[in-house]
């Protein structure tokens, strides 16, 4: 979108060496007009460095262009008086025109450009009422009419204020996708952090209350030994194996934060392709599937969407999970070129990510398998073998 933006300003000069420069040829000789076609080609690319510049002010990369906007406008006189005294001073005939052409048409765009450098409504609408009325002033040695003064003064300042705010929107419309951008970026942390928190809460629930009876039987068992009594030792028994249930239950805890259940990991890859414009298709049955083998699959599915968000430029991704032979067979398909599978180049046996899911599949004796199957086509198959008696299960509830 920056891109698109900052070569749409550029364009805006490329037009105006065409339809002020280039255009004089065919109105006056081809002295005056290469002349003329020079001057307009030096203030359009006056204009291309000011609305770049004052792209990078906007993003908040540089500082605000203000000698080079002061520039512009010098430039812009200088082209305009010239265009005046070639009017004035040139031969009678289409020269006028073509010099008239030429002096309108650079205060239309300087002053369209310049409004990208300010902020605020006022100042701009100022900017732009202040090249109308210098189009005006300038106007008196070529001795026009009043009525055609103020009508060129006026013609500059629709131009100029239509120019202007297609400049100011092009401005406000980049913000804004920037503004989704980081909108995105953010969910994303607070997604995380709002996992954090309630692994935190869980934590804090189970290691809270076991640690404040720790402390309160430690005392106790302190308080009797200094006393001589035996039961000291049966609070320091009863202590220990509070400690032991209390590592037992934090290993549940974390056991099922890591652990990643097949269902929910569907849902929240469909969930985040739309968010980003993806469309996912999602089709199969999981229920009957044991515990280790949803856990494996789930990081597949959850691994395969991370790297279609953050490696490829996919626009359809489909994701099907299907019983053959005694084997659930999970199969993401997208139309990324530029899909990866892990921190590396597209597709290789080599990437970290694959070697982390094909650890984790073959603690359930699954295979893994990824790469293009056609153009900008990218395949990844997962594949693991069910119990007798779970894949009879899951054949039944399939059918």
């Amino acid at each position: 979108m920056e891109t698109y933006t900052r070569w749409s300003f550029h364009f805006f000069g490329v037009i105006e060496v065409f339809a002020l420069g280039v255009t004089a040829y065919g109105r006056t000789g081809a002295g005056l007009a290469t002349v003329l076609c020079l001057l307009v080609a030096v203030h359009a690319a006056a204009c291309m460095v000011v609305s770049s510049r004052a792209l990078d002010w906007t993003r908040g990369r540089r500082s605000q262009p203000v000698r080079l906007m002061w520039a512009l406008v010098v430039v812009s006189a200088a082209v305009s008086v010239t265009a005046v005294g070639i009017a004035e001073r040139g031969p009678a005939g289409e020269v006028e025109t073509a010099a008239g052409s030429v002096y309108g048409g650079v205060l239309c765009y300087a002053a369209g450009v310049i409004t990208l450098g300010v902020r605020g409504w006022r100042r701009r609408v100022a900017v732009v009422g202040a090249f109308a009325v210098g189009a005006g002033l300038l106007t008196f040695p070529l001795e026009m009419p009043l009525l055609a003064s103020v009508v060129l003064a006026g013609l500059v300042m629709v131009t100029g204020g239509f120019l202007a705010v297609t400049s100011i929107f092009s401005l406000w419309l980049l913000n804004a996708v920037y503004a989704l951008d980081d909108a995105k970026e953010t969910r994303a942390r607070l997604a995380v952090a709002e996992e954090r928190l309630r692994f935190g809460r869980d934590l804090h629930d189970v290691m809270g209350r076991n640690l404040a009876v720790i402390a309160l039987k430690s005392e106790l068992a302190v308080q009797l030994a200094r006393r001589g009594r035996p039961e000291a030792v049966e609070q320091m028994i009863e202590v220990q194996r509070i400690a032991q249930e209390s590592q037992r239950e934090v290993r549940d805890v974390v056991r099922g934060y890591r652990e990643a259940a097949l269902e929910v990991e569907l849902a929240g890859a469909r969930g985040v392709l739309s968010a980003a414009g993806i469309v996912s298709e999602v089709t199969g049955e999981t229920a009957g599937l044991p515990a280790e083998v949803q856990s494996a699959l789930g990081w597949v599915v959850r691994e395969a969407t991370t790297n279609v968000l953050r490696h490829g430029d996919a626009k359809k991704v489909a994701v099907k999970v299907r019983m053959s032979e005694g084997r659930v067979v999970l199969t993401v398909e997208n139309d990324g070129v530029a899909e990866t599978t892990g921190d590396g180049p597209p597709a290789g046996p080599g990437g970290s990510g694959l070697s982390g899911l094909r650890e984790r599949l073959s603690a359930v004796d699954g295979t893994l398998e990824a790469g293009p199957v056609g153009r900008g086509v990218f395949r990844l198959t997962a594949e693991v073998p069910l119990p007798a008696a779970t894949a009879g299960a899951a054949l039944e509830v399939a059918s």
